[in-house]
Protein backbone atom coordinates (compact mmCIF):
# COMPACT_ATOMS: atom_id res chain seq x y z
CA UNK A 1 0.00 0.00 0.00
CA UNK A 2 1.35 3.41 -0.92
CA UNK A 3 1.94 6.13 1.67
CA UNK A 4 -0.80 8.29 0.08
CA UNK A 5 -3.36 5.49 0.23
CA UNK A 6 -2.45 4.70 3.84
CA UNK A 7 -2.85 8.40 4.71
CA UNK A 8 -6.32 8.62 3.17
CA UNK A 9 -7.47 5.36 4.77
CA UNK A 10 -6.32 6.81 8.10
CA UNK A 11 -8.38 9.96 7.42
CA UNK A 12 -11.59 7.91 7.15
CA UNK A 13 -10.75 5.92 10.27
CA UNK A 14 -10.08 9.15 12.19
CA UNK A 15 -13.33 10.71 10.94
CA UNK A 16 -15.24 7.60 12.07
CA UNK A 17 -13.90 7.96 15.61
CA UNK A 18 -14.39 11.74 15.71
CA UNK A 19 -10.65 12.44 15.63
CA UNK A 20 -10.91 15.65 13.61
CA UNK A 21 -7.39 16.88 14.57
CA UNK A 22 -5.93 13.84 12.78
CA UNK A 23 -8.10 14.54 9.72
CA UNK A 24 -6.99 18.17 9.66
CA UNK A 25 -3.33 17.21 10.09
CA UNK A 26 -3.12 15.71 6.59
CA UNK A 27 -4.65 18.74 4.87
CA UNK A 28 -2.20 21.13 3.22
CA UNK A 29 -2.35 24.72 4.44
CA UNK A 30 -3.82 25.78 1.08
CA UNK A 31 -5.99 22.72 0.38
CA UNK A 32 -8.92 23.42 -1.94
CA UNK A 33 -11.94 21.52 -0.56
CA UNK A 34 -15.04 21.34 -2.77
CA UNK A 35 -18.38 20.28 -1.30
CA UNK A 36 -21.03 19.41 -3.91
CA UNK A 37 -23.04 22.43 -4.99
CA UNK A 38 -26.69 22.09 -4.09
CA UNK A 39 -25.84 20.34 -0.85
CA UNK A 40 -26.22 21.83 2.61
CA UNK A 41 -22.54 22.85 2.74
CA UNK A 42 -21.90 23.34 -0.99
CA UNK A 43 -18.97 25.47 -2.02
CA UNK A 44 -15.20 25.69 -2.13
CA UNK A 45 -13.22 26.17 1.07
CA UNK A 46 -9.50 26.87 1.24
CA UNK A 47 -7.40 25.78 4.20
CA UNK A 48 -8.04 23.47 7.16
CA UNK A 49 -9.63 26.20 9.32
CA UNK A 50 -12.23 27.02 6.64
CA UNK A 51 -13.03 23.31 6.27
CA UNK A 52 -13.33 22.87 10.03
CA UNK A 53 -15.72 25.81 10.37
CA UNK A 54 -17.79 25.37 7.19
CA UNK A 55 -17.99 21.59 6.95
CA UNK A 56 -16.96 19.56 10.01
CA UNK A 57 -18.45 21.81 12.70
CA UNK A 58 -21.70 22.10 10.75
CA UNK A 59 -21.88 18.34 10.26
CA UNK A 60 -21.41 17.84 13.99
CA UNK A 61 -23.99 20.47 14.84
CA UNK A 62 -26.65 19.42 12.34
CA UNK A 63 -26.45 15.61 12.28
CA UNK A 64 -26.71 12.77 14.74
CA UNK A 65 -24.26 9.97 13.97
CA UNK A 66 -23.21 11.30 10.54
CA UNK A 67 -20.93 8.78 8.83
CA UNK A 68 -18.85 8.74 5.68
CA UNK A 69 -18.27 5.04 5.09
CA UNK A 70 -15.69 4.11 2.46
CA UNK A 71 -16.37 0.95 0.42
CA UNK A 72 -13.63 1.11 -2.20
CA UNK A 73 -10.34 2.95 -2.70
CA UNK A 74 -8.95 3.50 -6.19
CA UNK A 75 -5.45 4.89 -6.57
CA UNK A 76 -3.83 6.39 -9.66
CA UNK A 77 -0.55 8.11 -8.89
CA UNK A 78 -1.23 11.07 -6.60
CA UNK A 79 -5.01 10.77 -7.04
CA UNK A 80 -7.16 8.63 -4.77
CA UNK A 81 -10.87 8.08 -5.40
CA UNK A 82 -12.99 6.80 -2.53
CA UNK A 83 -16.42 5.33 -3.24
CA UNK A 84 -18.76 4.93 -0.33
CA UNK A 85 -21.89 6.18 1.37
CA UNK A 86 -23.10 8.88 3.72
CA UNK A 87 -25.58 8.17 6.51
CA UNK A 88 -27.04 10.38 9.16
CA UNK A 89 -30.07 11.61 11.03
CA UNK A 90 -30.80 15.33 11.03
CA UNK A 91 -31.03 16.65 14.60
CA UNK A 92 -33.86 19.11 13.89
CA UNK A 93 -36.12 17.06 11.62
CA UNK A 94 -35.28 13.57 12.92
CA UNK A 95 -35.13 12.37 9.30
CA UNK A 96 -32.43 9.95 8.20
CA UNK A 97 -30.75 9.59 4.86
CA UNK A 98 -28.30 7.39 3.00
CA UNK A 99 -26.61 8.52 -0.20
CA UNK A 100 -23.79 7.25 -2.38
CA UNK A 101 -20.64 9.35 -2.39
CA UNK A 102 -17.42 9.66 -4.35
CA UNK A 103 -14.48 11.62 -3.00
CA UNK A 104 -11.52 12.55 -5.17
CA UNK A 105 -8.33 13.37 -3.28
CA UNK A 106 -5.24 14.93 -4.85
CA UNK A 107 -2.05 14.39 -2.88
CA UNK A 108 1.34 16.14 -2.98
CA UNK A 109 4.29 15.40 -0.69
CA UNK A 110 2.13 13.25 1.57
CA UNK A 111 -0.49 15.97 2.11
CA UNK A 112 -3.99 16.38 0.65
CA UNK A 113 -3.98 19.44 -1.62
CA UNK A 114 -7.43 19.02 -3.22
CA UNK A 115 -10.65 17.28 -2.29
CA UNK A 116 -13.80 17.07 -4.40
CA UNK A 117 -17.07 15.57 -3.19
CA UNK A 118 -19.71 14.03 -5.48
CA UNK A 119 -22.99 12.92 -3.91
CA UNK A 120 -26.77 12.98 -4.31
CA UNK A 121 -27.37 16.31 -2.62
CA UNK A 122 -31.16 16.08 -3.03
CA UNK A 123 -31.29 13.01 -0.80
CA UNK A 124 -29.29 14.74 1.92
CA UNK A 125 -31.24 17.99 1.66
CA UNK A 126 -34.58 16.15 1.92
CA UNK A 127 -33.57 14.98 5.39
CA UNK A 128 -33.03 18.59 6.49
CA UNK A 129 -36.51 19.77 5.56
CA UNK A 130 -39.70 19.48 7.56
CA UNK A 131 -42.79 18.11 5.92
Amino acid sequence: MSKNLATIKNVYQAFTTGDIPTVLSVLADDIEWTEALGGPYGGVFVGPQAILENVFMKLGGDWECFTAEPHQFIEDGDTIVVLGSYNGTHKTTGKSFEAPVAHVWQMADGMAVKFHQYTDTAVQLAATQDG
